[in-house]
């Protein structure tokens, strides 16, 4: 299978490369079952948010799970409609509750709600000084809002999630985030299982044996990319976890990289307050 590899932030915390991802997993035994699959199988990342409205599900599988809690790798994000400063500080608790943790590694501003998000990622500060938050940081902000939250705050954000995959390769952003020390991350890595759509990647999968997935995932995180691919079926959490035994060559990075289209599949969530 591979060991599990790590990327270190840059404040010296050491995350996973690859977590799970629970969008649209239900805050009932769904998504719980997939936390204790995941742990089970050697992930020690989970990634939910407020707004997926998991986070109870999410804290109930890690305690089954049996893995000690300092061995998972928590990461939650404040949603639109509850951030500015006071309101930021209370959807952390309440995070924190629903986790039934004390503590969260890595806490993001969701989306970069225009008029709000340098007053939230202040009171990201407060919670990060706090101890209560091992990291900070953002998702779905581009160059010029990662330099305008920069210009307004003390912390460089220690990691961007943003969506990246074979059609929406973030060659720039990616480049912007390694000269300044942003770990990048992806959310929906794998396309939503459209990847199996993809030719290039069938043939490169079948040269190392591996899956379209699998290929696309080993890009990625041999870019330095952090992934979070979602599932609850145990043997696709399975699947995606097994791509620390293989290695892309050089014209197979290339070769996926060139299949960039800008694409992304994903909607802008940014302008809903």
């Amino acid at each position: 299978m591979g060991k599990l590899e790590v990327f270190e932030l840059n404040n010296q915390i050491k995350m996973p490369q690859i977590g799970l991802g629970v969008l649209f997993a239900k805050n009932d035994s769904e998504v719980e079952n997939a936390v204790v699959a995941a742990l089970s199988i050697g992930y020690r990342k989970i990634d939910t948010a407020s707004a997926y409205q998991n986070e109870g599900g999410v804290g109930l599988g890690i305690k089954r799970s049996g893995i000690p809690r300092e061995d998972v790798f928590i990461t939650t994000k404040v949603w639109n409609t509850d951030q500015g400063y006071d309101s930021t500080l209370k959807a952390f608790d309440k995070s924190l509750r629903e986790l039934q943790t004390d503590y969260v590694d890595l806490y993001l501003i969701h989306w970069p709600v225009r008029a709000k998000y340098k007053e939230t990622y202040n009171a990201m500060e407060q919670i990060y000084k706090s101890g209560k938050a091992k990291a900070i940081g953002v998702c779905n902000f581009n160059i010029q809002q990662l330099e305008d939250l920069m210009e307004h705050s003390n912390i460089v954000p220690a990691l961007n999630q943003v969506e990246v995959h074979p059609y929406l390769s973030q060659k720039e952003l990616l480049q912007f985030c390694i000269k300044h020390g942003i770990q990048l991350e992806a959310w929906r890595p794998i396309m939503m299982g459209k990847v199996v759509d993809i030719p290039e990647l069938s043939e490169i999968g079948k040269v190392h044996n591996k899956s379209e997935a699998q290929v696309a995932l080993r890009w990625l995180v041999q870019k330095g990319v952090a992934v979070i691919p979602k599932s609850v079926k145990p043997e696709r959490i399975r699947e995606n976890f097994e791509i620390f035994d293989f290695e892309l060559r050089p014209f197979e990075m290339s070769a996926i990289e060139n299949l960039n289209q800008n694409r992304s599949l994903g909607e802008d969530l940014s302008h809903i307050f």
